[in-house]
């Protein structure tokens, strides 16, 4: 899974400083959408929740974690009710009319989406909360009963530089009597369409009951076991996503909650787009700053890296890539 610590933060919002009136004039005439969206709120002194109420005031549902993505520049608003969204900010904000909606207009530097290098600190906060939410929707206590003893994962990245997938094989112990399930979590890169990522349950288990977050981009898949499992039973399964909706690709790296078992991650690449270098890293918790560095070179044959923590910690551990 692609998530971050859970801590509680509160919702996003424009700041308690305003911008000035000359910034948002040059930002209106020469954008990009995110930079403008931006100023305007802020000029207009806006929490993103009171845009929320106006927006919904006038018939429009647009989360508090949408309209802080698209004025990140981690989301572009394109369907036609984000862009109905788009229509009606330049009138709650005091804007001209067309403003937001011809910058819009200008191409993005990605064909799929325009996207930061890296995720940003609330982008994980709020995905934490998301999957807790999916996973009490699920009926299921956070703690699911079971310890994993060995993890391995390979991560497949396309030929236009996208996450295609991921296969997972889990080795799991139960620490409880009962257990005949396993959540497994997906966080997709920005602009992913997670209603159309694929769920294959592999080896000694079957897809259940699956529940996703369009804004965040994660999923939560139920793996159910043929047989329940009493305290100290082992169980090893494998289950794997199908993605390639989402745009380039720069990192892949998964959170630890607890310590636990030993931990494999390959990236492998298509033989079409090689990146120049790649490397790992790890990072205490979401807010903390990235260490570990550890280059990994490319194995020839193979197209990929990987890394092995033979006892992972808690926190995050992942591999991040340059493509020039």
């Amino acid at each position: 899974m692609r998530r971050g610590t859970q801590l509680a933060d509160g919702a996003g919002s424009a700041g308690s400083a305003g911008g000035s009136p000359a910034d948002l004039e040059t930002a209106l005439r020469t954008g990009p959408f995110h930079v403008a969206l931006r100023a305007a709120i802020a000029a207009r002194r806006l929490p993103l929740q009171r845009v929320r109420h106006h927006l919904a005031r006038q018939g429009v549902n647009v989360g508090v974690t949408s309209l802080s993505y698209w004025q990140q520049g981690a989301r572009r608003p394109q369907r036609t009710e984000s862009l109905r969204a788009v229509r009606a900010l330049e009138e709650i904000l005091g804007l001209p009319e067309e403003s937001l909606i011809r910058l819009l207009a200008k191409p993005s530097d990605h064909p799929d989406c325009e996207r930061p290098a890296a995720r940003s600190y609330r982008s994980l906060i709020d995905a934490s909360d998301v999957v807790q939410e999916l996973i009490a929707e699920l009926g299921s206590p956070l703690d699911g009963g079971l310890h994993t003893v060995g993890h391995h994962e390979r991560v497949r990245i396309g030929g236009r530089r996208e996450l295609l997938g991921r296969d997972s094989q889990h080795v799991v112990r139960a620490h409880r009597d009962a257990v005949d399930r396993y959540l497994a979590i997906y966080h997709g890169d920005p602009g992913c369409l997670p209603e159309r990522i694929g769920v294959h349950a592999l080896e000694n288990c079957r897809t259940g009951r699956v529940r996703w977050h369009h804004e965040t981009g994660v999923l939560v898949a139920e793996l159910l076991f043929d047989a329940r499992l009493r305290a100290g039973d082992t169980h090893l399964f494998r289950y794997g996503f199908e993605d390639g909706t989402a745009g380039t690709a720069t990192e892949y790296f998964r959170g630890f909650t607890f310590a636990g078992g030993q931990y494999a991650l390959q990236v492998r690449f298509d033989k079409d787009a090689l990146p120049v270098r790649c490397h790992r890293f790890t990072q205490h918790s979401a807010a903390a700053p990235r260490g570990g560095r550890q280059e990994l070179t490319l194995s020839g044959s193979h197209r990929s890296v990987h890394l092995v923590e033979p006892q992972v910690r808690a926190g995050i551990l992942g591999i991040a890539w340059d493509w020039e």
